[in-house]
Parts: structure tokens; C-alpha cells; sequence
């Protein structure tokens, strides 16, 4: 078996591994919709080389050519749709039917054309170029909205790729390509092109496979620490990430408060106006507190009625400003939801304090905001402590 028949044969094992790969990924995360675009990407890819070695074994040389062109052509058209899609952006849709369009009229004008040509070599990689570029594009994209160094390395391989098929030309030229596609499959170029074109489709793949499961295993992560009803953190997302910021407040010698709510008497919400009611209250409460609370806060729902927020660079008095400013808009929380208040503790990290603790202190004043008849937050800073009183 010569090297380049063995180059063929190892793409065509890896282009279908990928496909696998791909396959297995998108059947254990159906909401990974996106894969399907690089199953397909690689499945169809992977008929390339295998048309090559039917080019190379047998008589019947242009059915095999259309197909590995045909394959190859669609599998670089259906590279940045998946890209697109994994990066949260636009499917080219467009750009992928005229790249497959101009690749055939390309293609289907040059047919007859003399290989070993400058021009002729460059039109029949100028689609392949052109393909490649745009998922260069779409992976600069992503990089300029950082979305991660995985990205950046996608991009530095496909441009790698697109390069590879602009000098292709000079070589074919300057070693020649053969003046048949039996003469080609045979050449120093055939391997030349088949060796680090399948590096570097190795090199996408095994990035792109990277991303997806780097996707997956996000959302897999973002679903176990969300609650379902709300949409915001459960507790064991909400503990993540306050422990970070735990974690940074000591570091940065920063200030940091936590506010624990309680809905009162929502147990009267449920018995009067049904289960179903008493949701869309927890779901408006959780709105409330992620439009009134600032953007850095973590704010999760802990369980039941009970909901806690923590906030970074706050003292015990920015927090109360912050629940206070709560408890104020709930009369506007929904006009066709059932009028609640809420009690609310606050506890400010002191020295000593892991989250337990404070979040055990934030409790108490919980409590003891509900034993001084509800409807309010406790305790009160002495600076806004004489306007607290005031305002009820």
C-alpha cells in the first residue's frame, strides 16, 4: 500500500470517527440541535476520500470525481452553518447555497480544463478558500464577543486551512498534479494534499468536538443550578458562585451583604388563589428582584417562598436600600396577581463568617422581621433607621 492510498484511507477512519463522535453527543444532549450540522459535516466529508480510492481502483473515474468534489464542497458549506449556530449567531444560509452553487458552476467550467495550470488550480480551490474564510469569520466573531480561547484556536485553524487551499495552486503547479484525476491520485501533490489536509481537518474537528462538549457540559451545568420555575439559581448554584464572591470580598478587603426574603403568609396564596397562582407569584418576585437588585448580585431561590440575594462592594445599609427598594415596588408586581409582602433579614460578612454563617444570621433577622408583624426588613442601619420608621 503506497502512502498516499494510506493517507486516503486514515482520513476517510477519521472523518467517519468524527462523525460518531458527533452522533453520540447530539443523541445524549437533545438540546444540542447544532451537532447535527457537524455529524453532517463530517459524515458527507468523509465520502471524499473514499471516492478518491474509487478513483484510484477502479476504471469509472467521473463518477468518483463528482462525488469526492461534490462531498468535499458540501461539507465546507455546512462547516460554518454548524459554527454559526454553536456560536449563538445567524445561520449563513445564504453564503452556504451560493458557496455550493458557485463551487458547481466553478467545477462544471473548468471539467475539461488543463491541470497544472495556475488559473485552473486556483478556480478549483477558490470555493474550498472561500468556505473555510467564512468559518474563519464566524470563529473571529466569537472570539471579538469572547467566548472563549477555544475559539480563537478554531479560528487560527480554519485560517490555517484557508491558507492551505490558497497555496495548493503554487505547488500543484510547481510539482504538478497529474493530467488525469488516476494521474493526480498518484502524484507527490495527491499526497502532499491529502497529508496536511487531513491534519488540519483533524486539528477543526478535534476543536470543534472540544467547543461542543465545553457547550454541553455549560448547559448540563447551568440546568443543575437553575431553578425550574423561576429561571434563576437554586441553591446549589447560588452556592457557587456566593462562595466565590466570598472568596473575592477577603481578597479585595470588600464589603459584602446578604438578604434573605420570605413571602408572608404565601401559604394563603396557594389555599385562595391555587397552585398555579401562587407560581406566577414566585416567578414575578424572581423577575422583581433581578430588575431591582444590581446585575452583580447572586440571587437564587432557596426553596419554597424563601429567596436570597448576595451582593458584592455593599454594606449592611446598601443592602437594606437595595431590599427596601423591593419591598416598595411589590404593589406593582403584576396587577392580576394577588397583593404580598415580604420579611426580609440582612447580614453583612464579618470576619469570621463562611456562607453558612451568614446566611444563618441573614435568617435570624428574618425571623425576627416576621415576629415584629411582617412587611418589613430588619435590621435597620442607624443612618435610614429614623427613615425606616417613617415609611412603615
Amino acid at each position: 500500500m503506497d502512502s498516499a492510498l494510506y493517507a486516503l484511507i486514515v482520513n476517510a477512519v477519521v472523518a467517519g470517527l468524527f462523525a460518531v463522535a458527533f452522533a453520540i453527543i447530539r443523541l445524549s444532549y437533545p438540546g444540542q440541535r447544532h451537532v447535527t450540522w457537524f455529524v453532517l459535516t463530517y459524515l458527507i466529508g468523509g465520502l471524499t476520500p473514499i471516492s478518491e480510492i474509487g478513483v484510484r481502483l477502479t476504471p469509472f473515474t467521473t463518477p468518483f470525481m463528482l462525488l469526492s468534489y461534490g462531498s468535499f464542497l458540501c461539507s465546507i458549506a455546512l462547516l460554518p452553518l454548524g459554527m454559526a449556530a454553536m456560536a449563538g449567531r445567524r445561520r449563513p444560509w445564504r453564503w452556504a447555497a451560493l458557496l455550493v452553487l458557485l463551487g458547481i458552476g466553478v467545477r462544471a467550467a473548468i471539467w475539461n480544463g488543463p491541470r497544472n495550470e495556475l488559473w485552473y488550480e486556483f478556480a478549483y480551490q477558490a470555493p474550498f478558500a472561500i468556505g473555510s474564510a467564512l468559518a474563519t469569520a464566524l470563529a473571529v466573531d466569537a472570539v471579538r464577543r469572547r467566548r472563549g480561547r477555544l475559539w480563537l484556536a478554531l479560528g487560527i485553524a480554519t485560517g490555517l486551512m484557508t491558507l492551505h487551499f490558497l497555496i495548493k495552486p503554487l505547488f500543484a503547479v510547481l510539482f504538478g498534479s497529474g493530467a488525469s484525476a488516476k494521474e493526480y491520485a498518484a502524484s507527490s501533490y495527491a499526497l502532499f494534499s491529502q497529508s496536511i489536509g487531513g491534519m488540519l481537518i483533524v486539528s477543526v474537528g478535534l476543536l470543534t468536538l472540544l467547543l461542543v462538549v465545553q457547550t454541553a457540559l455549560g448547559r448540563s451545568i447551568a440546568e443543575a443550578e437553575t431553578d425550574p420555575l423561576t429561571g434563576i439559581a437554586n441553591r446549589r448554584g447560588f452556592d457557587r458562585r456566593a462562595k466565590a464572591m466570598i472568596a473575592d470580598a477577603r481578597t479585595g478587603d470588600q464589603p459584602l451583604a446578604a438578604i434573605l426574603f420570605d413571602l408572608d403568609h404565601f401559604k394563603r396564596v396557594n389555599d385562595q388563589y391555587g397552585h398555579a397562582t401562587g407560581d406566577a407569584v414566585l416567578r414575578a418576585f424572581a423577575r422583581l428582584l433581578v430588575d431591582r437588585l444590581p446585575r452583580s448580585a447572586a440571587i437564587a431561590r432557596l426553596g419554597g417562598e424563601e429567596f436570597v440575594a448576595l451582593l458584592d462592594r455593599t454594606t449592611l445599609r446598601g443592602a437594606w436600600l437595595g431590599a427596601q427598594s423591593v419591598r416598595a415596588t411589590l404593589p406593582e408586581i403584576a396587577s392580576h396577581l394577588p397583593a404580598i409582602t415580604i420579611s426580609a433579614g440582612l447580614a453583612e460578612l464579618s470576619a469570621d463568617d463562611d456562607l453558612d454563617r451568614l446566611l444563618e444570621r441573614a435568617d435570624r433577622a428574618t425571623y425576627d422581621a416576621k415576629r415584629a408583624g411582617r412587611n418589613r426588613i430588619l435590621p435597620v442601619p442607624d443612618p435610614v433607621s429614623a427613615w425606616a420608621d417613617s415609611a412603615g
